[in-house]
């Protein structure tokens, strides 16, 4: 949905005058349950259609990862479509195709997780090959030896020859001094060559163990079903000990940090992040609620702050954003970057100087009753036509648990926005958005040797 239909949607509603929260379908009725040897399975009922989402997710990412070890984790999420007791190479991957299911997985900082869209009917081949990897992968060291330098190539095209990401890379390493959320998932190119088949197996040995996941089922099926079919492929394997996983916890004060960054680009640009806490890590949740309202009360739209005033009024920036993720496992970032507006002779101290100014004046003056409500209506309403997808409420159940929240908060959401006040945002901004808390990067054009 495009940023135009859901503020339009958003205003929509306002203007029933009914309350957001009443717009979003009542909760469908979820189920937990854990197994005997420690796997938990959360069960999502939405009958709408017989289709199916299933995900597996393991809570071990790159922010587990320890230095001259980086990358394992994206690396073994590759090895996991490699062949298992039952299946070759590419075998999982070639059935489901044939069964006309979507699969797929993704790495990040916190997690690693695998999914499957098909129809409910075939549920139980999906269940069947994903236990079958977790309980008997094969990891060949054939395989690995192509797979490494399939990745190393990503590595190069996402990361390496991508400006923005390779500065933003940099910039992390500054702006996470104290944990691993400093690692880039896809791992230092140092480390994926020297990498071996030998690490991702202690690797697989360490986490990938029943006690440390997670299976998410969401769509037209019943509890009783999926309880039957996950008990039936999954009992059998055994849980493992599993190694301490501390939360990556921030120096909150560390003091201002400065760097400058030369890429391949044609443009300046500008990188702030302040160490803020997460969901998980925060000692007041309706201040982490506060930052994302404050993420889309900067930059949410085209009548938000920055788009507004920098860009539009003063002339000041090409471009500007904001964002916030407020579900971590342990601290995070809060991140406004800007393009200055060279065609105006536009400076990057200019640029920096004009988005502390609307930082400080979020501390000034709480928003007015007015901009509070466009925002929490824009936010939720954002929310609620996301989550009318099963695919993303399997994502967002998944992640709440993964990162040791509760998938109830899912259904609280949404209340904990509305819940947010003028004062809240006011009080959030001076707390949080200091010096001694700043990581700021200065990504400049790489000058061409004469």
């Amino acid at each position: 949905m495009t940023a135009f239909t859901r503020r339009f949607s958003a205003a929509l509603l306002i203007a029933l005058g009914l309350p957001l929260a009443a717009q979003a379908a009542a909760p469908q009725a979820t189920h937990e349950f854990t197994l005997d040897n420690g796997l938990k399975v959360i069960v999502r009922e939405d009958h709408r259609a017989p289709v199916v989402v299933s995900q597996l997710w393991y809570k071990v990412g790159s922010s587990y990862e320890s230095a001259g070890f980086t990358g394992l984790s994206h690396a073994l999420e590759h090895m996991m479509f490699k062949g298992s007791g039952k299946l070759g190479p590419g075998e999982s991957s070639r059935i489901l195709r044939e069964l006309g299911a979507e699969e797929n997985a993704f790495t990040s900082a916190d997690y690693t997780a695998y999914y499957q869209v098909l129809a409910r009917d075939r549920l139980e081949i999906a269940l069947e090959m994903e236990a079958d990897r977790l309980a008997s992968l094969a990891l060949p060291a054939d395989e690995f030896a192509r797979e490494i330098e399939v990745i190393k190539e990503e590595r190069r095209l996402r990361v390496e020859d991508n400006p923005s990401s390779l500065a933003y890379e940099r910039f992390k390493t500054a702006a996470y001094p104290a944990s691993g959320y400093r690692n880039p998932t896809i791992g230092w190119m140092r480390d994926l060559q020297r990498m071996d088949i030998d690490d991702l197996r202690r690797w697989h040995d360490a986490w990938y163990s029943p006690n440390n996941a997670t299976l998410v089922v969401v769509g037209d099926v019943a509890r009783d079903e999926v309880k039957a079919l996950a008990e039936r492929h999954f009992a059998a394997i055994p849980s493992r000990p599993l190694p301490t996983a501390k939360a990556p916890l921030e120096v909150e004060s560390l003091g201002e940090r400065r760097l400058s960054l030369q890429v391949r680009t044609q443009l300046p640009s500008l990188l702030m992040g302040f160490n803020v806490p997460g969901l998980s890590s925060a000692d007041n949740p309706r201040e982490v609620h506060a930052l994302r309202l404050i993420a889309a009360l900067l930059d949410g739209g085209y009548s938000a702050r920055l788009p507004s005033r920098l860009e539009r009024e003063q002339e000041l920036v090409a471009g500007a954003s904001a964002w916030y993720d407020p579900f971590t496992r342990g601290d995070s970032l809060f991140v406004l970057s800007a393009t200055p507006n060279v065609q105006k002779g536009k400076t990057l101290e200019q640029v920096e100087a004009g988005l502390w100014a609307e930082l400080e004046a979020l501390k000034a003056s709480p928003p007015s009753t007015e901009e509070l409500a466009r925002v929490q209506a824009q936010v939720i309403a954002g929310l609620v036509y996301e989550r009318d997808s099963i695919a993303q409420q399997a994502t967002s159940i998944g992640q709440l648990e993964t990162v040791g929240l509760s998938w109830r908060l899912l259904d609280e959401d949404l209340a904990a926005l509305r819940a947010v006040s003028a004062a809240d945002i006011q009080a959030a901004a001076r707390r949080l958005f200091q010096r001694e808390r700043l990581t700021l990067a200065q990504v400049l054009p790489k000058e061409t040797p004469q």
